[in-house]
């Protein structure tokens, strides 16, 4: 890069040198034109001069070349052989070529002030080191404060002082790779041997320098010390192999018995008499040291050796192949032995390199097809297990390391394949060599009950299989939950058949004779008599339904998300979200506004918290493949007020998006998915640019949030898991939480988070217990700050106070929501008033005087913070589906009936719960007398109770079934109660005869079992919907089968929830081949018609609609499967019930304008 002109540079290369100029985003090159000067070398290195237009090259012939611009100026003679590197200075310049000559040139290149020549004989006499050879190749140079810093080819950096003398700072091995180790039996040196022909010796402490090298013949594979220290064996790689003094490295005796690689060599303990060696040949030849004879040969190996060790008497050598295979042979002679695996851990081994066996199965990782653990070493006290791997990794693991996937540390290492790892003598030191990264690295050992609270550099292994993280049934059930994605939906009941859109229609009477009539509406047109269809009458002129617009909805997802309740404007407001909507909630009036644009259902959402986004919401939702397609999971980000969408940012997280939270500066969006590598992603989301994304935990991640005054810092928590995350540029960067410091501290499933000054972090667990990190040192524990599990935490900005909300009994001294001190010493708890046996807190949030605390059971409660005061905002049922409701004949009420064994009242003008009834079991169905003053409800377990509307008292209860009721009706004469369960069977009752209840008759052989029930108007006949996709008309009481067209033609009904029929034919869709419509009401105008289906959608069709795929209008927000619809009295709302969801959605009808 030019230093004047950042928009200018020079590349040089073989026969090339250009000029650039940037122009935008693209470069312009023009060749150097050399003219009659010189002739296109290969220019070897390249500098800018004094001004802006003088450049300077270096060529491979020993030329300087000077440009002007574009032109070749001159050339100045300055090696012998190429000029491998030049350096720019003030008044002048430095060069450094293949001759090893540094020399020092003015200005223009007219003459040379100085050369140094690098030689042995001027190396200082304090230097440490040793120079390989003289006037080494010098391939790097640079100046500073008086001294030349030069790089050679042989691996060295020197400095040259301006006076003369050199001193020599790093050396190390310069080609190939490096695969031989080995250490001293008594002294903390090693040697080294590589494919670059030499063999050397190291002082691993204090000094770290070579202390002697000798040039081989050939590159070598393997060295080792002889017990006694004296002598040093070395393997090289055309099978031949030598010993040398190991203290004047000079020969003493050489062998050339094999043609291939010696891939390792060991002396047998105690004397040292034999030499075991071993080679690619697949063969391991044993000598006799003293008598310099091969007394023996190890044959049966299929495969390329690759480790040998003694066992500590010599007489055992125990042997590794490329194929994995661990054998073993006698030594001196080799005769080889099979020995069990159970015995082989009872032999005492005078070394441990071997890298199979069940001693260290469990060094290999979980992708060990892929990745070879190349070397292993066990320190002397036979404790500690160290290993490195083809991915660069050392790993210390606790010997023996039995089972498969021990738990490790690991350290990054090399960058490439780590070769060998050896302990010194006294198991102070790890050695560890990189292959092609040519580097010898030397780790210190702490042992740990000497260990300093000092930070290591480990990364604590993934896998930590023999503590559990401790077990709840909330917290297993949100880890094991899969999401149905709404497009792939499927049927909520057990439905088989041919749907209603491909039966073959059987031919009328009129239609067999040829008549042809005017459609005749199913639902009376006739003066109707007034007490039979009261509900009918809804004044002189029928107003069509046009459209329908959500205007409550009743339910909150916090049983498998968290943190998703939030104050807005000032606390005037709450958002929060259930099924694939976003509620914003008056707290005052309890009205609500809706953010309708997400296409599947919302796990999380996210309010950032910067003045400058005001009302800035995130949220996050389920989603299906990671193909980027419309199924795709998103994360919107939207404004609270308007509604408006700001950015959508299509995740490649498969599943969905789990958890998000904004940056310190709100510009930042950090997204955590479900996929199996549960990634962590950034996101500039103005822009809807990706910066970074990373593979968080192998197993759930439940939470992770910025740091609340950073931009760079987050902390993620899961099952058995919490990691502190840095953004460097494009880059995460993750540290392990160290449990390391504190005695008994284990890794426990970590729920929440929130933070502190000075760097603190504090988790909640699954025991209760909140653990406060320091960076990402664990310094303290708060015990049982709940008796649960801890699942929501908040970090008040304003003044730093924390909230923590559990799952508690509640008693006396404890609460379910606690506000604690900046640092977690005192709190004051708080007692949720609202009756259940254990509160379950999901999510909470702190405003001005307020704590907004949101439940497991779908309650949003408001707790004053100075009179503990309770006030339930929102209320919703706990565990759906809601199959059962049932709208008051007159007035705005409602009533649900869930799986969760609670009948609920609504009330649709105060937007609010009146009641509730505990049932104690599963309900499945409920239903209004046309006077209002009785509620019929049927139970999953066969029985059907009635209670009277104004006391709550059972008026009658009966089982006469054992399987679920599915529909339960009172006759429009309040006469009849008809009882339709999963038995194929409609049980009716008198209720003239009082709560006895006794049954009078039933309706036979319906083909399976039954959805839907309507009356007709005069209480005479009753209309059976079942799950064979058959409707059947049946006479009351006698239940006999009618099967006459004409006179079905003829009924009038009193009301219509059939999915079945030829007057509703056309809510079938093309789309339904795995799922369906699965309920349906016309209004009570007897002109509109609502259905809901599998996919979570809400129709509106015009009644009746009997060609196939009417026209209609979609209205989405439902999780998959709406169960149950209604219209209210005077068709002023519909509601809705949800499968999925638990939530109910009243949706005002707009009529259309006389």
């Amino acid at each position: 890069m030019n230093p004047y002109v950042p928009d200018k540079l020079i590349t040089a290369g073989i026969k090339h040198m250009k000029f650039w100029r940037r122009a935008g985003g693209g470069l312009i090159g023009k060749k150097g034109y050399v003219g009659t000067l010189g002739k296109n070398d290969t220019m070897m290195c390249a500098v800018y001069g004094w001004t802006e237009e003088m450049a300077f090259s270096g060529t491979s012939t020993g030329d300087v070349c000077i440009w002007r611009d574009v032109f070749l100026v001159k050339t100045v003679k300055a090696h012998d052989g190429p000029v491998f590197s030049m350096h720019a200075l003030e008044k002048g310049f430095v060069t450094g070529g293949k001759d090893g000559m540094v020399a020092l040139w003015d200005d223009s290149f007219e003459r040379c002030l100085k050369t140094y020549a690098i030689k042995r004989a001027d190396l200082a006499p304090g230097s440490k080191g040793l120079l390989l050879e003289d006037n080494p190749s010098i391939r790097a140079i640079s100046l500073g404060h008086g001294h030349i810093l030069v790089g050679t080819k042989n691996g060295e950096i020197l400095e040259v002082d301006k006076s003369g003398p050199i001193t020599l700072l790093v050396q190390g091995h310069m080609e190939g790779e490096v695969w031989g180790l080995a250490t001293h039996p008594y002294l903390p040196i090693c040697a080294t041997v590589s494919d670059d022909k030499t063999l050397r010796i190291w002082d691993l402490s204090p000094s770290h320098c070579m202390l002697a090298v000798r040039k081989l013949k050939k590159g070598g594979r393997c060295c080792c010390f002889s017990p006694d220290g004296k002598a040093l064996a070395v393997g090289l790689n055309d099978g031949s192999f030598l010993m040398a003094n190991a203290d004047t490295l000079e020969d003493l005796v050489s062998f050339h018995h094999r043609k291939d690689i010696i891939s390792d060599i060991r002396f047998s303990p105690g004397s040292g008499k034999y030499l075991a060696v071993a080679s690619h040949d697949s063969f391991v030849d044993i000598y006799n040291v003293t008598s310099s004879k091969r007394v023996g040969v190890c044959k049966g190996a299929t495969s390329y050796i690759t480790h040998i060790d003694w066992d500590s008497r010599g007489k055992l050598l125990q042997v590794n192949t490329g194929a994995k295979e661990q054998l073993f042979f006698e030594a001196p002679r080799g005769k080889r032995q099979t020995i069990p695996s159970v015995e082989v851990e009872k032999i005492s081994w005078a070394t441990w390199t071997s890298v199979l066996g069940l001693c260290c199965e469990g060094i290999w990782p979980v992708i060990g097809e892929v990745t070879e653990v190349t070397a292993s070493c066990l320190t002397s006290d036979k404790m500690v297990l160290a290993t490195g791997d083809d991915l660069g990794f050392v790993k210390l693991f606790r010997y023996p390391a039995k089972g498969k996937f021990g738990k490790f540390k690991k350290y990054v290492a090399h960058s490439t394949h780590v070769t060998n790892v050896r302990w010194t003598y006294d198991d102070s030191m790890l050695v560890t060599l990189g292959g092609a990264d040519m580097s010898l690295m030397v780790w210190t050992n702490e042992v740990e009950s000497h260990r300093e609270k000092k930070y290591c550099d480990s990364e604590e292994s993934d896998i930590d299989s023999e503590e559990d993280g401790g077990y709840d049934s909330d917290v297993t059930r949100e880890n094991e939950i899969s999401y149905t994605i709404r497009a792939l939906s499927t049927n909520i009941r057990p439905m088989f058949g041919v749907k209603p859109h491909l039966q073959q229609k059987e031919p009328s009477v009129d239609e067999r004779q040829g008549v042809v009539r005017g459609s005749r509406p199913p639902v009376s047109r006739a003066p109707p008599q007034p007490e039979k269809l009261q509900s009918n009458n809804v004044g002189k002129k029928k107003r069509p339904i046009e459209d329908l617009v959500l205007e409550l909805a009743f339910g909150y997802r916090g049983r498998d998300c968290r943190n998703n309740v939030h104050y807005l404007n000032d606390g005037d407001d709450i958002i929060y979200h259930t099924a694939s909507i976003g509620i914003l909630h008056n707290v005052a009036t309890g009205t609500q506004s809706f953010y309708q644009e997400h296409n599947d259902d919302i796990l999380c959402l996210t309010v950032n918290q910067h003045p400058k986004f005001i009302n800035i919401v995130a949220t996050g939702q389920v989603g299906d493949s990671a193909d980027m397609s419309a199924t795709a999971p998103s994360v919107h980000i939207w404004d609270a007020v308007n509604k408006q969408t700001l950015s959508i940012l299509r995740c490649s997280h498969s599943k969905g998006v789990c958890s998000v939270s904004f940056s310190a500066t709100g510009k930042l969006l950090l997204s955590v998915g479900l996929d199996p590598e549960h990634t962590v992603t950034i996101w500039r989301w103005q822009e809807g640019a990706k910066i970074a994304s990373r593979g968080g935990h192998n197993q759930r991640i439940f939470v992770a949030e910025f740091r609340p005054d950073s931009d760079t810092q987050f902390v993620s928590v899961g099952i058995k898991h919490v990691k502190f995350w840095t953004l460097a540029g494009r880059a995460l960067l993750s540290k392990k939480g160290l449990l390391s410091s504190l005695e008994d501290a284990r890794m426990q499933t970590m729920l929440a988070v929130a933070f502190g000054a000075n760097n603190l972090t504090f988790t909640g667990t699954i025991s209760g217990d909140v653990c406060v990190w320091k960076d990402h040192i664990l310094c303290r524990v708060v015990a049982r700050a709940h008796n649960g599990p801890v699942f929501a935490m908040y970090t008040t900005l304003r003044d730093g106070l924390i909230v923590t909300g559990g799952k508690e009994r509640p008693s006396k001294e404890g609460g379910a929501v606690k506000l604690w001190d900046q640092e977690l010493r005192r709190c004051r708890a708080f007692r949720l008033e609202t009756g259940q046996v254990t509160d379950c807190v999901r999510s909470v949030c702190r405003g001005k005087g307020k704590i907004l605390v949101g439940t497991r059971n779908s309650e949003i409660i408001e707790v004053g913070e100075k009179n503990a005061a309770c006030n339930i905002l929102v209320n919703g049922h706990v565990d759906g589906p809601i199959w059962g409701l049932a709208t008051h004949p007159s007035r705005d009420f409602f009533l649900s009936a869930a799986e969760d064994g609670t009948v609920r009242l609504w009330d649709i003008a105060d937007k609010k719960m009146l009641n509730k009834v505990n049932l104690g079991h599963a309900a499945r169905t409920v239903c209004y007398s046309p006077e209002g003053d009785m509620v019929a409800i049927g139970m999953k377990n066969g029985e059907f109770i009635i209670l009277l509307v104004s006391s709550l008292k059972i008026w009658g209860k009966k089982r006469d079934r054992r399987c679920a009721i599915h529909d339960i009706r009172f006759s429009p004469d309040s006469r009849y109660l008809a009882v339709g369960s999963s038995e194929n069977s409609v049980d009716f009752y008198d209720l003239t005869l009082g709560p006895t209840l006794n049954r009078i008759s039933y309706c036979k052989d319906i083909p399976s079992f039954v959805i839907q029930m309507d009356f007709s108007a005069d209480s005479r006949h009753l209309q059976v919907s079942s799950g064979c996709y058959k409707r059947h008309v049946y006479e009351v009481p006698s239940g006999k089968h009618l099967v006459d067209h004409a006179a079905i033609d003829r009924i009038t009904w009193a009301t219509w929830t059939s999915i079945l029929g030829d007057e509703v034919m056309g809510i079938w869709s093309r789309h339904a081949e795995k799922a369906d419509v699965t309920c349906a009401c016309v209004s009570h105008s007897g002109i509109s018609l609502v259905t809901g289906d599998d996919f979570g959608m809400v129709k509106l069709y015009d009644f009746p609609c009997p060609e196939k795929f009417a026209k209609h209008k979609r209205f989405l927000g439902h999780s998959p499967h709406v169960t149950n619809i209604r219209f209210t009295s005077g068709d002023r709302h519909v509601v809705s019930a949800g499968g999925d969801d638990c939530s109910l959605f009243v949706w005002k009808c707009v009529h259309m304008p006389h």
